[in-house]
């Protein structure tokens, strides 16, 4: 049940009914002292009872901002809640604060809370009720927090904190904003926590370190203005960036973990408006913010009591995280930050616009990736790197709005390891691994090469290149034993299959083949070496969809070198034609890649690494 239905969500008006359409399916599984709130019986890696102050907290992120200019009615939940759930006399009381705990990361939201709607949150509190919410606050201060956007949690409690007048520590908000700052790249860019193989350039860039960044530069800034200056001209550069991830319907590039926070997507932009940034023209910002947002609340992602459900473009926990519980998906409610600012203010009387003019491709060395935009699809070519979260959400060759990527399904075999997107190697044919972290990486224009290691003994060495709607992926395989590979196109949704309509298989010719009403998606081997398959899913293992094919190339490698290469191409219309883009041809020692047009694309040679 979609608790937005017959909102049109264009106006202000809108949006603010959307933040209680959203909030107020979740409220009605609270406890009697409004405390904790659990929805459902499943759970994730930390304790029940931060998983509940998760269902507490995360519905303020767009209440306190829908309270700075509405009367709503929530304030007596949650003050209810704040008193209760700080007391330890209190059977729901929320409990001591333990290193790393996930309690850590609910308190942000509390402290935003003070310092933007205090005569809501603090001011109507006895003084015994402030002691002891400033009490349990304030063990963020004590406690050891993860090196990476977990640090902004301390930040924002001690501004909210300092905002009402209350005890804080302001010398650790310092400390933990410096090394904050040693995660930024350049050009707008972050990690999410120190530079190394396992923080990648994810969606935690700008739902966290510029939206924690901007907030702080909006509260905090007048006391901090040097800081606070960086954090802005920094958005500022990411949003010329960051705008090449979203399509014109609002859908945005699915990509890395946590993504079953949805339309927190849209938070970057919410937030630049709140901190007064145009460094895109206030329709712009607007258009990619309020997109977003609709399109994802004309998705499937409720359940049938209208809450937000774990999973993507429709529930499902096989693409979650060990840290999502049920009320996870409402940290979604950052998107409605704009809510704070008075009506009057430029966002909300500028019309929407249309994304501006934007290249066919994009290379970002920082992301390394290189975003192409077709007419009908957009998509990025990406470098690989390793993670604890999922290797499948950051070790695809590409990933596209419409053709989501897909996670490793239960059962081992080949098609199992979500292979779509991917070369995928195997030692016995049976347990097949993608690639973690590269050894080595290039982005030249858009361009991307990379070598990796997934044995001792076995190494590969790929080059990725636009030719649009085409891609090319070259690989030179090297190893001292037999090796099975299986390399995937784009997972297509095989919706009418039921009805056998204009739903085709073709698995010839070196060609791999789908095609379903929803689109078509292929791959096509460059030398006819290797074998044609359209592979059927596990079911719910995509993003997108619950049901998909993905075309597939196999082959055995004996061994010694192997040169071996394709084209891949997806459109979401199913009656596209299927012509051969880009020519590929062997030499003598390496590969050449030509477009369509004739011009050179790639010369693969080994000594490019």
């Amino acid at each position: 049940m979609n608790p937005t239905t017959g909102n049109p969500l264009q106006t202000r008006r809108d949006f603010e009914r959307a933040v209680s359409q959203l909030v107020e399916p979740l409220l009605t599984h609270a406890s009697p002292g409004n405390a904790r709130v659990r929805p459902t019986a499943t759970g994730a890696h930390f304790p029940a009872v931060a998983a509940e102050l998760e269902g507490f907290a995360r519905p303020l992120w767009g209440v306190v901002p829908l309270g700075v200019h509405s009367d709503v009615d929530y304030w007596s939940f949650f003050r209810t809640g704040l008193t209760n759930g700080t007391d330890p006399s209190h059977e729901e009381y929320w409990g001591d604060v333990d290193d790393h705990s996930q309690k850590l990361v609910e308190m942000a939201a509390i402290g935003v809370g003070l310092a933007l709607t205090p005569e809501h949150l603090w001011e109507p509190l006895s003084e015994p009720e402030r002691n002891r919410l400033v009490s349990w606050l304030n063990r963020i201060n004590d406690a050891e927090l993860h090196d990476c956007n977990w640090l902004f949690f301390r930040v924002m409690v001690n501004v909210g904190l300092r905002s009402v007048g209350a005890r804080h520590d302001w010398e650790q908000t310092q400390s933990a904003l410096d090394r904050l700052e040693t995660f930024y790249r350049g050009d707008g860019w972050y990690t999410d926590g120190p530079d190394d193989e396992h923080n990648p350039v994810d969606y935690y860039v700008p739902w966290a370190m510029h939206v924690y960044g901007l907030l702080y530069a909006a509260v905090a800034g007048e006391d901090d203005p040097e800081r606070a200056d960086r954090f802005r001209a920094r958005a500022e550069k990411f949003a010329t960036a960051h705008i090449h991830w979203f399509d014109e319907t609002g859908r945005a590039l699915p990509y890395g973990r946590s993504l079953t926070y949805r339309f927190a997507q849209a938070s970057f932009w919410g937030t630049l408006a709140f901190a007064g940034l145009e460094s895109l023209s206030w329709g712009v910002v607007r258009g990619l913010w309020a997109r977003n947002i609709r399109w994802w609340l004309d998705q499937p992602i409720f359940t049938d009591g209208g809450l937000l459900s774990v999973g993507y473009r429709y529930p499902s926990l096989k693409v979650s995280e060990t840290y999502n519980s049920p009320n996870s998906p409402y940290w979604a409610m950052k998107a409605f930050l704009p809510l704070a600012l008075h009506p009057t203010h430029p966002f909300w009387q500028a019309d929407e616009e249309p994304l501006p003019d934007l290249p066919e491709t994009t290379a970002q060395p920082e992301a390394e990736k290189v975003v192409c935009r077709d007419d009908d699809h957009l998509f990025a070519l990406s470098l690989t790197r390793d993670s604890h979260h999922g290797r499948e959400k950051y070790t695809k060759f590409a990933y596209s709005t419409q053709f989501a990527f897909s996670v490793a399904g239960r059962t081992p075999g080949p098609g199992q390891a979500g292979h779509d997107s991917a070369l995928a190697l195997s030692l016995d044919g049976d347990q097949f691994k993608i690639p973690a972290s590269f050894t080595q990486t290039r982005v030249d224009g858009s361009t991307l090469a990379a070598r990796w290691n997934p044995w001792e003994d076995v190494s590969v060495e790929t080059w990725l290149a636009p030719d649009l709607p085409w891609h090319v992926r070259v690989h030179r395989l090297q190893t001292d034993r037999v090796v099975h590979s299986e390399e995937g196109g784009f997972a297509l949704d095989k919706t009418g299959d039921d009805t056998g309509a204009n739903v085709t298989h073709d698995s010839q010719n070196g060609t791999a083949l789908a095609r379903y009403p929803n689109g078509v998606s292929g791959i096509s081997d460059g030398f006819g070496d290797r074998t044609p398959a359209v592979v059927v899913d596990d079911p719910n293992t995509n993003l997108n969809y619950a049901r998909t094919v993905v075309p597939t190339l196999r082959a055995t490698h004996e061994p010694g070198e192997h040169w071996f290469a394709s084209a891949v191409m997806a459109s979401p219309d199913g009656s596209a034609p299927w012509e051969r883009g880009p020519t590929l041809e062997r030499t003598a020692d390496g590969v050449v890649v030509e477009t369509a047009n004739g011009d050179r694309l790639l010369d693969c040679r080994p000594d490019d690494f």
